[in-house]
């Protein structure tokens, strides 16, 4: 147990004495860390350290701070890359139905910043997801003769019918 101060000596006279007699009682000699510089020193203070700290020895990103506007403008520029995994064109379409169902959420209570956002379309999103999933076609054998077409390559016939309908139009009767 520690001794009481003596009430004549200053808590400086004190505690100086104390450090010096542990010190030659050997108290101090081979302390974990010793000979290491201290971290951190001669960086700028910033306020939020502890935070930063947190987030680094836990592992977590830093992504569930950000505002719902960035989150969701983040997610419809990375939708191609997030649908690219994807196997089949439900599930693309799933995602991008679950993505704009967020954007709806956020533009019926927007909080700031104000980022604009809209819902993506799901059609583009899957006509370039089939684009990146469609086959290579195979090289053809040297045995096998080619036949050499003299007419102008075939168009693809472009889908009749009206145009597809923008998304508040959907809210409409």
């Amino acid at each position: 147990m520690t001794e009481r101060k003596p009430p004549d000596q200053t808590f400086e006279s004190w505690i100086d004495k104390q450090v010096r007699e542990a010190t030659e009682r050997g108290e101090f000699d081979n302390l974990r860390g010793a000979g290491r510089p201290i971290p951190g020193v001669g960086t700028p203070v910033d306020e939020n350290w502890w935070l930063r700290d947190y987030l680094r020895r836990e592992g977590v990103r830093a992504d569930g701070m950000l505002p719902d506007s960035l989150v969701l403008r983040r997610d419809m520029e990375r939708i191609h890359e997030t649908v690219a995994e994807l196997d089949t064109e439900r599930e693309v379409r799933a995602a991008v139905s679950e993505l704009n169902q967020r954007v709806v959420r956020y533009l019926r209570t927007p909080t700031p910043p104000h980022v604009p956002v809209g819902p993506v379309n799901a059609d583009a999103v899957v006509v370039r997801w089939r684009a990146d999933h469609t086959p290579t076609p195979a090289t053809p054998s040297s045995a096998a003769p080619q036949r050499v077409s003299s007419a102008a390559p075939r168009r693809a016939p472009e889908a009749a019918g009206p145009p597809p309908r923008r998304w508040w139009q959907r809210f409409r009767l």
